[in-house]
């Protein structure tokens, strides 16, 4: 395994965001990590899977750019367990462009997909993008926060980011989190993909809109909703999704 570790020069006032590039062709990892450090990134470089693993958990980085081709563990084995410890943005690389590849890639928690050969600018463009979404929930929400919302069995505390189910708490990722509060915030609106994707992933979004379908379907799944009769994640064919009511 081999890991190196490159931080960014210069005297910012405020701590700077931290990327983890993960790509076995070295070449490709240093073009995308000069232009992360152009953004003022800290940037570590990782060549492999159990590496790109050890990397994170030292790094905590705020962005993960990870490519699924790579040696001891694949991509997707790295992002399915790098949710279970950071809420890091994950844009996957691939040189494969198939909708089966896209599917798994964002069902294991990644926020977006770029098929090589890409341009490093507009990776970037999309890191900024996704950043300008809140990273992580405040650490204490004041006394007088906002009350949970109630759909039946379902409380959704948009204060603590927290999910429970019939009293017992769901592991959402924070794409699937941020969806349901979108969705939850106007219950009664049947909410359009376009919607959602400017909500959830904002105004400068560059993917494929099904990235919502694939996370509304995740989240059902933890949400142990039949998309027959759905309780809490409805469809409203033709237009969008909106909450049910438990």
């Amino acid at each position: 395994m081999r890991v190196h570790y490159e931080q960014v020069n210069g005297t910012e006032p405020t701590p700077s965001l931290r990327a983890l590039v993960v790509d076995d062709e070295a070449a490709l990892a240093d073009v995308v990590a000069s232009y992360l450090k152009r953004e003022q990134f800290e940037v570590r470089i990782a060549a492999d899977g159990p590496s790109a693993l050890i990397a994170a958990r030292e790094l905590d980085p705020d962005v993960v750019i990870l490519d699924i081709g790579l040696p001891g563990l694949d991509g997707i084995e790295v992002c399915r367990q790098l949710r279970v410890f950071s809420d890091a943005y994950v844009v996957m690389l691939t040189a494969r462009d198939t909708e089966i590849d896209t599917i798994v890639g964002l069902s294991v928690g990644a926020d977006d997909y770029v098929t090589k050969p890409f341009s490093p600018r507009e990776v970037v463009a999309r890191i900024r993008a996704m950043l300008r979404r809140p990273r992580r929930a405040p650490e204490s929400a004041p006394e007088t926060g906002t009350p949970p919302r109630v759909f039946g069995e379902l409380h959704i505390d948009t204060d603590s980011r927290q999910t429970l189910l019939g009293g017992a708490p769901i592991m959402l990722t924070r794409t699937e989190f941020d969806v349901l509060a979108a969705l939850s915030s106007r219950p009664r609106q049947v909410w359009t993909r376009h919607q959602l994707l400017e909500a959830v992933w904002g105004e400068s979004w560059f993917g494929n809109d099904n990235v919502v379908d694939v996370h509304v379907g995740h989240l059902r799944r933890k949400l142990g909703d039949n998309s027959a009769e759905p309780r809490y994640v409805t469809t409203v064919r033709g237009v969008g999704y909106r909450m049910g009511e438990g």
